[in-house]
């Protein structure tokens, strides 16, 4: 109700109904559309029983016919918005049924009908604004009907009072009594309502119903003419649409205009039915009396005449006045059909009536199956609106038909040159069609029709919301280009000084800041934009992501977490809120953590991301089979899923099932053949598992092609160079390995090993020993060699585990024992020193290569 753009429609009670809908079967149509016929049946029925105030039972059950299948009604009854229509004239009518009966014997006031016709007022008007019009109907009823006066009447009763000739007769006086708690009561509702829209009139704009900003006499003259158009579509129905607002109706701009003489002839017939009603006694001119007061007293709201609505002429709101019409019209039929000459005319008349209106509505519903055939049926009707043939657009726009939607769009804009929002759809539709250049220039159109600043002037125009969108959907089309960033920001900064209230402009200003690394002006925008609207859980969501930009992951996260007390489902505040529990590394955050992401792939089943956030905190947690479950879920929902499948075949390395990895690594590089770290992980496998020197070798080669400096895939191809046997290229391999990681202490050892190799295996062939005895010393220590080297190899891989590194050292401290190599000689004192450092040291580089793989995927 606050909200400029808010049309102050305070209706609770039909919101209610669409709430009850929505708990028994949320937004499956059919409810509603079913409830919306039982509630035409229901007003159907209460007006039969009106019309048999007024009409005998055969003209009652024509009038109530003709109303149940009057084809005005389709937008009322088949368009869901229409039940305000329906549910408010139950009330009105019950209303009025209650009133007819507050006359008791010897004209008392019975009380009790008063009291229930004033409560069914005030619901009338919680279900739509015109329910309080009853309340003149009511005043009408007293007086001339319930009561008998005629106007020659009382206007000799008001003389001979004001000449001091007479007083007031009590009757008259009980009359006024009613009439005054009536009227007490409604301006009583007036005052409550107008308390409720903050004593503001809603604001439409001059697209919405012209006439309305139209100067005199155009502006009158329109509005009269309006009368009789309204009366026509009661007539006949058979050219009906949905939407009369824009271009539809031209103003009638002159005395000298031909359709200044429809207006003419409505008000002279209105005018004699009043004088006929008014005038003179008896059951006709009552019947006729109360059908005008049923076709214009709820009619006054809608008429423009004491305020502008937002609307030309709107279908729904002639479902009550069509009411009077329809008792006209019964009325009218059992005139003539009482007449012998006319009796079976009458008939034949009345029956192509009610079957051409039933046919007609049939065929109207068909109309309303779907935007696309509602809005290209109006156009049929009318094809001045451009509101019209924007909706066609917007239809086929859901629809992803971008290309047809275009055209609907362009015409939108031929039609009405001035409209700023067929532009704009031209320009979204360019956008959407990957044409950014046709794209700007729309913008550049819309944004040229919005007013203008006036150097030196200073003047109040205002500007729509919806319009200033055109700075935000520009700005957001050229912050595409990096080059065009202080421009964009220029758009929203005017934006927002045409209107320091519109909240858009904060927003969107604020993710550009942060995409031009001002997060501290960022957060500026989003602080504006909070105090403009707190309960906006996405401006909190958003301020998140600037404290994250500030490294601020406390403040981040006090506002995600109020922005899920604003909106529990929020996803984004879920999934990120996770993530930046998770990163904190508080073990005390992780179930709340994994509570979210819970909650998370429950709002998003289909999103791969939630359940690989859910293995990564299960690895966090040491639950293996529970990782292992979430990341092949993962992994069947986006097979392709590179982080996923690198942690999985990372999982399994780490719990000794280094062979389930592999097949999980070829479908890593299958899809990213140049996956360094899957390279890395495949070849230790290869090597270490299933002894393949040949398949290592080729992933170590292929990480070289990727990257030639990378260290770690060059180091693990000198080992296996060392096992091929080729001490040179193992020793040259080193040398340029050290070049590239001259602090590695761990590579220079690996080289004084392998060159201690070398020179021992130079020093037996020149010693000449006997070739059973020393070739068998020899044979031993190459191998002793070899896997001391393999064993300090595996302290670069992430996927050794412990348990086999500390295999590989125990292997490697027998076959020590059994050797006597020169430079392992001097050692031999102080060797399980150094088997118990080596470990450590393996240990600790294992976990530091893990963490490093971990934070990089």
């Amino acid at each position: 109700m606050s909200e400029e753009r808010s049309h102050k429609s305070y209706r609770p009670l039909t919101v209610l109904t669409f709430r009850l809908n929505y708990l028994f079967s949320e937004l499956n149509a059919v409810s509603y559309h079913f409830l919306n016929l039982v509630f035409h049946v229901v007003v159907c029925v209460v007006f039969l029983k009106v019309c048999k105030l007024f009409l005998d039972n055969r003209s009652s059950v024509v009038a109530s016919l003709l109303f149940a299948v009057h084809p005005i009604h389709t937008e009322a009854v088949t368009g869901v918005v229409g039940r305000a229509e329906l549910l408010s004239s139950i009330f009105f009518l019950a209303a009025f049924l209650s009133y007819t009966k507050s006359k008791g014997p010897d004209n008392t006031i019975v009380w009790t009908p008063i009291a229930v016709t004033v409560f069914l007022v005030a619901v009338a008007t919680l279900c739509k604004e015109q329910g309080i019009t009853v309340v003149g109907i009511c005043c009408v009823y007293e007086v001339f009907i319930a009561q008998g006066y005629t106007l020659p009447v009382l206007l000799d009763t008001a003389v001979q009072i004001l000449r001091g000739k007479g007083s007031i007769p009590y009757s008259m006086l009980q009359t006024l009594l009613k009439l005054i708690v009536l009227m007490f009561s409604t301006l009583l509702l007036v005052v409550v309502r107008v308390q409720v829209i903050q004593s503001q009139l809603p604001v439409f704009t001059r697209f919405d119903n012209p006439a309305a900003v139209s100067p005199s006499p155009a502006r009158q003259l329109t509005f009269n003419y309006l009368l009789p158009v309204n009366a026509w579509l009661l007539l006949n129905p058979s050219e009906l649409c949905c939407d009369w607002t824009m271009g539809t109706i031209p103003l009638v701009e002159s005395l000298l205009d031909i359709r200044n003489v429809a207006t003419l002839t409505f008000f002279c017939f209105l005018g004699s039915l009043i004088v006929f009603s008014l005038r003179y006694p008896g059951d006709s001119s009552k019947t006729v009396l109360m059908a005008l007061c049923l076709i214009v007293l709820p009619f006054i709201p809608a008429s423009n005449l004491f305020f502008p609505v937002g609307f030309v002429v709107a279908e729904r709101v002639l479902y009550v006045p069509s009411m009077g019409f329809c008792i006209l019209v019964a009325h009218g039929w059992k005139k003539l059909s009482n007449k012998s000459v006319l009796r079976k005319i009458s008939w034949v008349c009345l029956a192509v009536v009610l079957f051409t209106h039933a046919l007609k509505t049939l065929h109207r519903n068909w109309d309303w199956e779907s935007e696309y055939t509602l809005f290209m049926s109006a156009l049929k009707v009318n094809k001045n609106n451009a509101k019209l043939w924007n909706n066609v657009g917007h239809a086929l726009e859901n629809e992803k038909n971008f290309e047809r939607a275009l055209q609907f769009f362009i015409q939108a804009t031929q039609v009405q040159p001035d409209d700023i929002g067929a532009h704009m759809n031209v320009g979204r539709t360019y956008k959407n069609l990957n044409k950014t250049k046709e794209a700007e220039e729309s913008y550049m159109i819309a944004k040229s029709l919005m007013p203008q600043i006036i150097p030196g002037k200073k003047y109040a125009a205002r500007v729509a919301p919806n319009h200033l969108n055109v700075y935000i959907n520009l700005a957001n089309l050229i912050r595409a280009n990096e080059s065009r960033l202080e421009e964009a920001d220029q758009l929203y900064r005017q934006a927002i000084s045409m209107r320091p209230d519109f909240k858009q402009a904060y927003i969107s200003r604020g993710e550009l800041l942060l995409k031009m690394n001002k997060p501290l002006k960022a957060k500026e925008a989003y602080l504006r934009a909070l105090e403009l609207d707190r309960t906006n859980a996405d401006l909190w969501y958003n301020l998140a992501i600037v404290y994250i930009e500030l490294k601020d992951p406390t403040e981040a996260l006090k506002n995600f977490n109020r922005a899920l007390e604003l909106n529990p489902t929020h996803k984004l505040a879920l999934f990120n809120s996770a993530l930046l529990m998770q990163e904190s590394g508080d073990a005390r955050l992780r179930p709340e953590a994994k509570q979210r992401l819970l909650h998370y792939v429950k709002e998003e089943p289909q999103d791969a991301n939630g359940y690989f956030n859910l293995g990564m905190l299960a690895m966090d947690d040491k639950k293996d089979m529970e990782a292992e479950a979430w990341m092949k879920k993962a992994i069947s929902l986006q097979p392709n899923f590179r982080s996923a499948l690198f942690n999985l075949a990372l999982l399994y390395s780490q719990t000794a099932k280094e062979l389930m990895a592999l097949p999980v690594l070829e479908d890593l590089l299958g899809y990213y053949p140049d996956h360094t770290k899957g390279l890395i992980l495949k070849g230790d496998i290869l090597m270490n598992q299933k002894k393949d020197i040949v398949g290592a070798k080729m992933c170590f080669e292929k990480i070289l092609e990727l990257d030639p400096n990378n260290v770690q895939g060059k180091h693990n191809l000198c080992v296996v160079y060392f096992e091929e046997r080729d001490l040179v290229k193992a020793e040259k391999c080193l040398v340029e390995t050290l070049a590239l990681a001259p602090h590695e202490e761990y590579i220079q050892r690996h080289l004084n090993i392998v060159r201690s190799k070398i020179a021992s295996l130079s020093a037996t062939e020149q010693s000449s020993l006997p070739a059973d005895g020393t070739a068998t010393v020899a044979a031993e220590g190459k191998k002793s060699s070899f896997q001391n080297l393999k064993g300090v190899k595996n302290e670069q891989k992430p996927t050794r585990t412990t348990v086999d590194n500390n295999k590989g050292h125990s292997k490697n401290k027998k076959q020590t024992e059994k050797n006597n190599m020169d430079k392992e000689t001097p050692k031999k004192s102080t060797k399980e020193i150094k088997d118990i450092e080596k470990k450590r040291v393996a240990a600790l580089k294992r976990l530091e290569e893990i963490e490093r793989i971990l934070n990089g995927e």
